[in-house]
């Protein structure tokens, strides 16, 4: 449960019982307290409902990665916060509490420790997608198609092409021999060798389809302009939630994930559309620490990069590029600024560094807060769900009084005994918590340690996605994957030129690229596990001279009628959803309604709120503050127990049961009839830390 408020009221501050002009959010000075997490009355009570979850007095027995001993509650708590003199203010707020308790979070907890074994129907969903238009006026700039196709020259893929095919004659006159001369004095033998000769031919066949049609594709970022940002009118570019998994800080440096989300906050966006979640699924209070450290950096280095336009908008590899960085800068002040940006950040890496040596001495009792109440997640394996709101709603501002997009920090839930499915599931949380409080329609994928290094990837990709004739059937945009740092000889081929500048061009050319795992943009319907719009074509002239004697018109005739009943579902789930929210009391509405909304679900769990965001093909959500009623659907969302009886992790959102989840998740969109996208830029989009040795390839790779 959460709770409305983290330390204190500000009660002197609330003079009144409106809410908070915009302006006054931003004058007021930092205080040393924590406001509320909802504009209301201070003498209003809040309800149970929405407590917050509550740190615990002592923490249990449990799996830790530390061992914790137990702690008498009548004996006082030694208090060992990781950063004993930082204001409580810069944390923003949302669930992780600091002076209450979680005594009811226990109290659930122990009465729900048993393993509910996940179950799901197979009932697909799907949206009644607008019918998609291909006669759009070209009359301007504007309106023309914002990509094209670059067909590879003939020239270069003819002669591959006859190589292919000389291979299937030679292929084939091989198989014509050894099946004309078998070996009678080892029949077995021969036969064996036969059938594995057979299988790795049709495993070279296969192989060579995806190379038969490579395609390059161009994107035209100014109609993308001319279209959606209009001049003194605000931008029509769609909102996009980006998401950052990371486990372990002491693998993954918290300095690296740092840049990642400091390269997220500065992209080339409207900031109003941009929000940023990380996900910490080991609950280590030094990337708590470490995000609230670079929510505090964010203010200064966001406007820098704005200002000045630079590139990559990591601190860290932008200021050890060995480039000419006056080239193109025109400013007066550029040099000065630089100098004085270089010097914070800096400043940075050594409170970061300094987090992550005090990180190094775990306290016997576990780590606490500033108030003296243990940190939740003390037990790894045994800890609640925790979302914090640093940037964003919190109306944190940048030195110059710009807002700043979006940043959340999650934690899942976690209790032993259930099954959390490693990134699979935490990325499904994202999707879930994303859905409650902001939902955008689209949703960016990267590890803690590939950063945005080109700041318009974004809108490269909505060059696709929102394509008036083309998008609306691409479920997602897969960018390669680059990295920093490969030696001369790439003795760990980081650069993969075979599959991502072979391979993946010519999968673009069937159905689409496969997901790799990061760098991917999605569209969030199809993640949801909706089939993609249908075309209507006109009735071929060839089963029209005789409809009732021709087949192909009754398996037309089947067709039809599945996608008239997929379609008459969707809209019974939609004409539902108004039926709740509008309370009509009709008893036959009423029963239609509660038979659709058990559906909904079956098929996406017991939260009203993700339910309804399922149902908005365009997203929305609240921008301006996150009521305690969106924060206690947020935690919810997040529990262990939410995804049983589910479709999650079978038909919507990232699948599960495989080491390779994200392939099999872009299969399981293609199966429903969405395409994708594989967009090369010239700036390589995102980049990553190239392992160094055998293990961490090994690990990357697998």
């Amino acid at each position: 449960m959460l709770t409305a408020r983290l330390n204190a009221v500000r009660g002197s501050q609330l003079n009144s019982s409106r809410m908070p002009a915009h302006s006054e959010l931003y004058s007021s000075p930092p205080s040393s307290q924590i406001p509320l997490l909802t504009y209301v009355e201070e003498g209003l009570e809040i309800s149970a409902d929405h407590h917050a979850l509550i740190v615990p007095s002592f923490m249990g027995h449990g799996n830790r990665v530390h061992p914790m001993s137990y702690t008498d509650p009548s004996i006082p708590l030694q208090h060992r916060p990781m950063v004993p003199r930082k204001d409580i203010a810069v944390y923003g707020y949302g669930s992780v509490s600091w002076k209450d308790r979680m005594e009811e979070w226990k109290k659930k907890k122990n009465e729900k420790l048993q393993v509910v074994k996940h179950e799901g129907g197979n009932d697909g969903g799907n949206l009644d997608g607008e019918e998609l238009d291909a006669d759009l006026p070209m009359m301007d700039e504007g309106r023309q198609p914002l990509s094209r196709k670059l067909p590879i020259p003939s020239s270069k893929i003819n002669p591959y092409r006859l190589v292919i095919i000389v291979r299937l004659a030679i292929l084939g006159l091989f198989f014509h021999y050894r099946l004309l001369h078998p070996v009678r004095d080892a029949y077995g033998l021969w036969l064996t060798s036969v059938i594995c000769e057979i299988w790795f031919a049709v495993s070279w066949i296969l192989d060579q389809f995806p190379k038969w049609y490579p395609i390059e594709r161009e994107t035209y970022l100014d109609r993308l302009f001319l279209r959606y940002e209009k001049e003194g009118k605000l931008s029509e570019l769609a909102s996009v939630d980006i998401f950052v998994s990371t486990v372990d800080p002491m693998k993954e440096p918290p300095l690296i994930t740092a840049n990642t989300v400091l390269s997220i906050l500065a992209v080339d966006y409207p900031v109003d559309k941009v929000a940023c979640y990380v996900s910490d699924d080991g609950a280590a209070m030094l990337t708590f620490e470490a995000l609230s450290e670079t929510s505090e950096f964010a203010r200064k280095w966001v406007p820098f990069c704005k200002k000045f336009n630079i590139e990559p908008r990591a601190p860290e590899w932008y200021f050890t590029q060995k480039i000419d960085y006056l080239k193109d800068k025109v400013h007066p002040t550029f040099v000065r600024e630089r100098r004085a940006m270089k010097r914070e950040y800096e400043e940075f890496k050594v409170r970061i560094n300094g987090l992550v040596a005090t990180a190094q001495k775990v306290p016997e009792d576990g780590w606490t807060m500033q108030d003296g109440t243990p940190w939740p997640g003390n037990s790894v394996r045994d800890h609640p769900g925790m979302i914090q709101v640093f940037l964003g709603y919190s109306g944190v501002r940048d030195v110059e009084g710009n807002e700043l997009p979006c940043l959340v920090y999650v934690s899942r839930e976690k209790r032993p005994g259930f099954e959390h499915h490693k990134k699979a599931g935490a990325m499904n949380a994202l999707i879930r918590v994303s859905a409650v409080l902001s939902n955008a329609p689209y949703l960016l994928n990267v590890d803690c340690d590939h950063y945005i290094n080109n700041s318009k990837a974004l809108r490269e990709a909505m060059c696709f996605l929102m394509d008036p004739i083309s998008g609306k059937k691409v479920c997602y945009v897969q960018f390669p994957q680059r990295f920093d740092g490969i030696d001369r000889h790439d003795r760990y081929s980081n650069r993969n030129v075979v599959f991502f500048d072979i391979n993946m061009k010519g999968l673009d050319g069937i159905q689409g690229p496969i997901y790799v795992g990061t760098g991917c943009v999605f569209r969030r319907q199809a993640l949801y596990g909706y089939d993609a719009p249908v075309t209507k074509k006109p009735p071929g002239k060839t089963c029209n001279c005789l409809p009732k004697w021709c087949c192909c018109n009754k398996k037309t005739k089947q067709k039809k009628t599945v996608k008239k009943s997929k379609q008459r579902e969707a809209s019974e789930q939609i004409h539902a959803l108004e039926n709740i929210e509008g309370g009509i009391s009709d008893s036959i509405s009423q029963k239609s309604s509660e038979a659709s909304q058990m559906k909904l679900e079956k098929k996406f769990g017991q939260s009203p709120v993700f339910v309804a965001s399922t149902l908005l093909e365009n997203g929305g959500g609240p921008r301006n503050a996150i009521p305690p009623s969106l924060l206690s659907e947020a935690i919810q969302v997040i529990s262990c127990g939410y995804e049983d009886k589910t479709e999650w992790g079978k038909e919507v959102g990232w699948i599960y049961g495989s080491v390779t989840e994200d392939i099999l998740t872009g299969f399981k969109m293609h199966c429903h009839g969405w395409r994708s996208v594989y967009c090369m830029p010239k700036q390589p989009a995102f980049k990553g830390s190239a392992p160094i040795n055998l293990s961490d390839r090994l690990h990357q790779v697998l």
